[in-house]
């Protein structure tokens, strides 16, 4: 190794291995032998490799040395041969030995890299959606990304450096000490000359590096934003194009500028440093040379010092940001260690079941209920704050009590802020009540199984949330054994199977981030034929027709009308006239059911739904139209049957 390959080295290390002074404790350490436990004997062949090929690098210049003692002696050629053989033997060992460290390396570092993510990614799949309201997506994905692999190197990368560059150390000492005590103090004087400069200018380029990063993160931030649909389309609305070039442009100067003055310093520190270590070896060659002229060394020691010089500060280079290295893994593995710990609000209990078979009614017996607060749902890193927001947690729902029979339709109206979708998102268990309960068939929703629950509970909500996936994918989320032609059906009973026909690929067309290549009817009408093919008992709609033209809600709520048929259901509705022909309303007011009843009894009581209805049409006559955009009418006809087709 040259001393300019070394210098490289001892750049990036000090670079790359900035203490973070985030305290841990010995727990950490456990947990990360519990996560080493499956790797422990590759970890151990690893280490043990790692060591011998250390002792190789040091036999080598030992044996350069006796090849120039035979040849500036009367040596023998068989002698030269042989030595010749044995370095060449040592190289191929030394090579075989590396591409085995290496396959070591990479089996335990990936294992791991496995391990973690698949952790982390099943603990966060088990949150509560408090929880992704408040985190940031980014900070959670880095967690995912970024903090795992700083946790693997503690393995594939500074472990196994620290133990070889031990025993090279050790050995080349050892080996130095034993040919020339006086030269090997002198060139360890000259070490101070080598790291102190590596340790400073490297947490010099590393400032300029995070420096570099935050503005990458934030150019990277607003080209996420800028070029989703939505982002673009608020961009050109606003006529804003030049003010976002501009503050995109500042950015990424400051990231050429600091990329200009990170190379110039690296270039200036690997030049002095390389000039360090041929100063180093002047010293060695010329002390070693003398005493060699004085019948004190021999030629081949002199040739021997000088090519273990390099063994020499590599590795005590390297050690000298060990210890950062060390912590800056540690790190990692806590901030791993910090999603897992957080617990999820909903468990399943050892003692759940699946949800009884046949028809299924919903109930709210004195439900109260309050948001979670965020200490309980969030950390402040994954937020980026510096405290969390401890604000929250009154209550919401105040005894609410109500019942939907099995194939009834129960509305929910109020004004906005109401209560309806907290509601709404408790019957699948998005959440769990503070009091009372909710049972689906005549269970608790906390006593039962969740993918039964899920598979009971279809819901669809007013943003018809779509992966950037094909139809067909996007479907097969409902029940992934669905048969094609199952498919069709759905999609033809959700009124978008001709427009599904149409596009270039039909079910493996690409419908886009969110789905935003369709409209949103069209996105609307595609969830609830993934609701239709899931064939869900009970069916909440959440102003499923919110934000969409007279046109297209009409063709949503045909297709609605037809996934109501025979299934229990809560309709959150903005539009009083879509729920006139439900089977029992609720109105929800701060919280509270106020008044129950059907369409008819409501406006006779005169009240708060009077007042909401006569709101929404005193400037506009009802048509005939809007009659025919009921929800489901007819729908409770009769219960629903666990046989009943979709």
């Amino acid at each position: 190794m040259s001393m300019e390959v070394t210098a490289w080295e001892s750049l990036y290390h000090a670079m790359h291995a900035q203490e973070d002074r985030r305290p841990f404790s010995k727990t950490t350490l456990k947990r990360i032998a519990r996560f080493a436990q499956p790797h422990r004997r590759q970890l151990a062949w690893f280490l043990v490799l790692s060591a011998v090929g250390a002792g190789l690098a040091v036999a080598t210049p030992l044996l350069a040395g006796r090849v120039v003692d035979q040849i500036s002696g009367d040596g023998s050629t068989d002698v030269v041969a042989v030595l010749a053989l044995i370095i060449a033997a040592i190289a191929i060992a030394e090579a075989g030995f590396g591409i085995v460290e290496r396959w070591l390396s990479a089996r335990i570092g990936e294992g791991l890299i496995l391990d973690l993510r698949t952790a982390v990614f099943d603990h966060v799949q088990k949150m509560p959606v408090a929880f992704f309201t408040r985190t940031r997506t980014g900070a959670l994905v880095s967690r995912l990304n970024n903090d795992v692999i700083g946790a693997q190197r503690a393995f594939s990368d500074v472990l196994s450096r620290v133990v070889s560059n031990l025993v090279m150390l050790v050995l080349t000492l050892i080996v130095m000490l034993s040919i020339s005590w006086q030269i090997t103090v002198i060139t360890l004087a000259l070490l101070p000359v080598f790291v102190v400069p590596a340790q400073r200018m490297g947490r010099r380029l590393a400032r300029l590096e995070r420096e570099a990063a935050n503005h990458n993160a934030t150019m990277s931030t607003q080209m996420t934003e800028r070029f989703s649909a939505p982002g673009a389309t608020l961009v050109k609305l606003f006529a804003r194009p030049d003010h976002e070039l501009s503050e995109f442009a500042v950015r990424a100067g400051r990231v050429r500028d600091i990329g200009v003055k990170t190379a110039m310093v690296q270039w200036v520190f690997i030049t002095a440093l390389t000039l360090v270590g041929a100063l180093a070896l002047a010293l060695v060659y010329g002390l070693g040379g003398f005493y060699a002229l004085r019948g004190d060394l021999d030629a081949g020691a002199v040739v021997s010092l000088a090519l273990l010089l390099t063994r020499l500060y590599a590795p005590l280079t390297a050690l000298a940001s060990a210890r950062v290295e060390v912590m800056s893994a540690l790190v990692s593995f806590s901030r791993v260690f910090e999603v897992l710990d957080l617990k999820p609000l909903i468990t399943e209990s050892e003692q759940a079941r699946p949800v009884p078979d046949g028809p299924a009614s919903v109930e709210f017996d004195d439900v109260h209920f309050a948001y979670p607060t965020a200490e309980k749902v969030s950390l402040a890193s994954l937020e980026e704050v510096a405290q969390l927001d401890l604000r929250g947690g009154e209550e919401i729902l105040h005894g609410v009590s109500f019942r939907a029979e099995p194939g009834d339709v129960v509305a929910l109206v109020g004004s906005s802020g109401a209560g309806k979708s907290t509601i709404a998102q408790l019957i699948p268990r998005l959440y769990d009540v503070d009091s009372g309960a909710v049972r689906v068939a005549g269970v608790d929703v906390r006593d039962l199984k969740a993918d039964s629950l899920r598979k009971t509970v279809g819901m669809v909500t007013q943003d018809g949330h779509l992966f950037h996936d094909t139809v067909r994918a996007n479907l097969l989320l409902a029940r992934p054994e669905s048969t094609e032609d199952e498919m069709w059906e759905a999609m033809r009973r959700a009124r978008i199977d001709e427009l599904v026909a149409s596009l270039p690929a039909g079910l493996d067309t690409i419908v886009g981030e969110r789905g935003y290549r369709l409209s949103g009817g069209e996105r609307q009408r595609l969830t609830i034929a993934r609701l239709l093919l899931a064939q869900p008992r009970v069916v909440i709609l959440d102003e499923a027709t919110a934000h969409l033209d007279s046109t297209s809600e009409a063709a949503v709520q045909a297709a609605l009308t037809e996934a109501l048929i025979g299934r229990t259901a809560v309709v959150i509705a903005h539009r009083l006239s879509t729920v006139r022909s439900a089977d029992q309303i609720l109105v929800v007011d701060q919280g509270r059911v106020i008044e129950r009843g059907t369409h008819a009894e409501l406006l006779a009581l005169g009240g708060r739904y009077d007042e909401l209805y006569r709101t929404q049409f005193e400037h506009q006559a009802e048509t005939p139209a809007a009659d025919a955009e009921t929800v489901a009418p007819g729908a409770a006809t009769g219960p629903a049957t666990a046989a009943q087709p979709a």
